[in-house]
């Protein structure tokens, strides 16, 4: 019988480090953001895009993780550039929609 080991299996996705954080904690407050993972939800599903974002942001000199389904930082996070991370920002609520300034 086969053990695992041997089938030599490498973790090829890099997971996000850090506790899950409220977008109400960072809201209005100057953050990095490292990485960015977009999946289907089926929180999010019901109201709004159908896709959750995940970020991977610093915060006080902590790495933490914000899931949201913001239609509007998904379309702004998409346009950033590769070579663009890691990035500054501060996310704003502007009329119920939060947005990357």
């Amino acid at each position: 019988m086969n053990t695992f080991s041997e089938f030599k299996i490498e973790i090829t996705s890099k997971g996000f480090d850090g506790d899950k954080i409220k977008m109400s904690k960072i809201l209005n407050r100057e953050i990095i953001i490292h990485h960015f993972k977009l999946g289907d939800s089926k929180l999010f599903k019901e109201r709004g895009s159908g896709k959750c974002l995940q970020l991977q942001i610093s915060f006080n000199n902590e790495k933490h993780i914000v899931f949201t389904g913001s239609s509007a930082l998904i379309e702004q996070i998409k346009l950033v550039p590769e070579n663009g991370f890691p990035f500054t920002t501060i996310i704003i609520k502007d009329n119920e929609r939060f947005k990357f300034t």
